[in-house]
């Protein structure tokens, strides 16, 4: 059972970045702000949803003006606009149907459907979303509702997952029934909700029950319940490294290309994809990722056959500045998809420290010498022999054999005259 809260939450107009006066007294927020402050929920940046009977979107146009805030409307038809500062979110729309009920009705699930104005601090809940929020329960409002937005069915999962829930069982089996409608969803939409099931371990159980319940085998085919358990197995790897190497940990939790998709979560998405690069890029592509988010994974299952290689035996120190040319900023990935697939983390720490120390000349090369000055000292014409010439000077750099800029000409020029 959980116990409900009020002080300093959404529920809170001191906690709003705009005055409550600004609103009409009919106004009432809805939907995930109210299901948080109920919990005890806070977050730095708010998310506020107003359902308004009527003027919805001249309300919102006033509260941007008077504060000189951001302001677009979402969607003219449906009279839904948005507020945008500094620290939050205001979404204000017009109800749907001639009550506040009516509209509450066509929401989701029933947590979702409580109603709360901060006039006279009256909730509004005919579902007795309370209820179910006391209990733990994410119960469906009805089976339309799912078919209205079938992403509906995807989010029950991750909303389970941030907020440690159950799926009250008869809303479980209505899912797996519309299941295949979730492939009407548009690419994008789906990608947000998997981007949350990937981000935490919780995410993680609740991922492998979208597979088990059919959500996920039009997006990801190749997912075997093997892969899931692969996902599983990140989130241990996760854990040894961060004890070991916390530098290499909090890296892995960072956000790719300034997205919210961590390098944890690329990791564990690669365990569903199919193991050919090729293959794997063309179902992100139709997922939408990104192109540097398909670049990452790309890469991931590119260079993990040459670690699962080396199980016990080093990589040379060529083999090693190659690696680190081709792998670069998803190091990290890697090595966390590298441990959960069976690979000792004894067996990847000398790349780690490689990895971790800025100066390290493999993971981390700074030429003695530049393409302009071999030109100019041997006389060479700009040509794919200059940059032969530079890596050779790298290898021999990392393996002792030239420490100075003088040196590194020297065998330059003594590999030029063996050609």
């Amino acid at each position: 059972m959980c116990k409900f809260y009020n002080n300093q939450t959404a529920l809170s107009p001191q906690t709003w970045p705009f005055r409550l006066e600004l609103l009409p007294p009919e106004a009432y927020l809805v939907g995930g702000a109210v299901r948080d402050a109920l919990l005890g929920r806070t977050a730095e940046y708010l998310d506020l949803d107003f359902v308004l009977p009527v003027d919805a979107v001249p309300t919102a146009r006033k509260l941007a003006n008077y504060y000189d805030a951001g302001f677009v409307v979402l969607d003219a038809q449906r009279q839904i606009a948005r507020v945008v500062f500094e620290q939050a979110t205001v979404d204000i729309a017009q109800q749907e149907g001639e009550s506040l009920e009516i509209d509450l009705r066509r929401r989701d699930f029933t947590i979702n459907a409580i109603a709360y104005n901060p006039y006279n601090n009256e909730f509004i809940d005919p579902l007795q979303g309370r209820v179910d929020l006391q209990a733990g329960v994410i119960r469906m409002v009805s089976e339309a509702n799912l078919q209205d937005d079938p992403l509906r069915l995807l989010r029950a999962y991750r909303q389970a997952a941030q907020l440690g829930f159950s799926i009250e069982l008869a809303t479980q089996s209505m899912i797996r029934q519309l299941a295949p409608l979730l492939g009407q969803v548009a690419a994008e939409r789906v990608q947000v909700e998997l981007g949350y099931l990937l981000k935490s371990s919780p995410g993680t159980v609740w991922l492998r029950t979208t597979w088990e319940d059919n959500l996920l085998q039009r997006w990801f085919p190749d997912a075997t319940a093997e892969s899931l358990a692969q996902v599983a197995a990140v989130d241990q790897s996760f854990i040894l490294i961060t004890e070991t190497f916390p530098e290499l940990g909090r890296e892995l939790q960072t956000s790719v290309a300034g997205k919210s998709v961590t390098w944890l979560s690329l990791a564990k998405l690669a365990n569903l994809l199919p193991s050919i690069p090729e293959a794997a890029e063309e179902q992100l592509l139709s997922l939408k990722y990104s192109r540097a988010e398909v670049r990452a994974v790309v890469t991931l299952l590119k260079h993990l056959p040459q670690l699962q290689s080396h199980p016990n035996q080093p990589m040379t120190l060529r083999e090693q500045y190659f690696f680190f040319l081709g792998v670069g900023y998803v190091f990290s990935a890697l090595t966390v998809l590298a441990v959960a697939r069976g690979i000792a983390i004894e067996a990847v720490a000398p790349l780690i420290d490689c990895y971790l120390n800025p100066k390290n000349q493999i993971a981390h090369p700074t030429p003695l010498l530049t393409g302009n000055d071999l030109m100019q000292s041997l006389k060479l014409p700009p040509s794919p022999q200059v940059g032969k010439l530079l890596t050779e000077i790298q290898i021999a750099r990392i393996e002792g054999r030239v420490a100075t800029s003088e040196d590194a000409l020297e065998l330059a020029a003594q590999l030029r005259d063996e050609e």
